[in-house]
């Protein structure tokens, strides 16, 4: 990072430096001007980014392929002036369907359970991620909604909760987390049939 100053006219980040909440940085950041770069899920997952932080600090970030940012992570560091560049990114809740009871299952009937769900979630135009006996959806539309969506079709052997995004996106390689987060951000046909732009 080149600098961390609000006057600067821009800012360029190529990499993440720590987390706020993992040594060295809780104390550093205790006596330190932080500055918060806001950012939604979808820019998250970008690693190509220009965004304006809370203070007026111009960032353009340009990391790896592959990498995303995560709350709380340290993008600038300035010794000489103990300023810092904090992310803060809002992760939407989850619905997270548990098929771990189908296992017991005849395979016939957990096959058929399966194929059901995905007709549900076809149906309702919700991208999902499939992780071991998971399925990961993000919330699109009112979590209200969602539940009754599931309880309406009553899956028997099937089981859901919500979960907060952050607690879902360590589970997550980075493409599967572009699709569930970017899905989130609004409807796109060619996302809940898996095929990417």
């Amino acid at each position: 990072m080149t600098t961390t100053d609000a006057d600067a006219a821009l800012v360029r980040v190529d990499a993440v430096l720590g987390h706020a909440g993992e040594d060295p940085w809780p104390d550093r950041l205790r006596h330190a001007r932080v500055d918060v770069l806001v950012l939604d899920q979808a820019e998250a997952q970008k690693s190509r980014l220009r965004k304006t932080t809370v203070r007026g600090a111009e960032i353009a970030i340009a990391l790896d392929r592959g990498l995303q940012l995560r709350d709380g992570d340290v993008l600038g560091w300035d010794e000489a002036r103990r300023t810092a560049v904090v992310a803060r990114v809002d992760l939407k809740d989850v619905l997270v369907i548990d098929l771990i009871e189908l296992l017991g299952e005849p395979p016939e009937r957990a096959l058929a359970r399966c194929v059901e769900l995905g007709h549900a979630l076809g149906n309702q135009h919700w991208a999902a991620v499939v992780k071991g006996t998971r399925v990961y959806v993000p919330l699109t539309v009112a979590r209200t909604v969602m539940a009754a969506v599931m309880r309406t079709h009553s899956f028997e052997g099937v089981s859901f909760a919500f979960a907060p995004g952050a607690e879902v996106i360590p589970y997550l390689a980075p493409h599967e987390a572009r699709r569930l987060f970017g899905a989130a951000q609004g409807h796109d046909h060619t996302d809940a049939r898996g095929i990417h732009p």
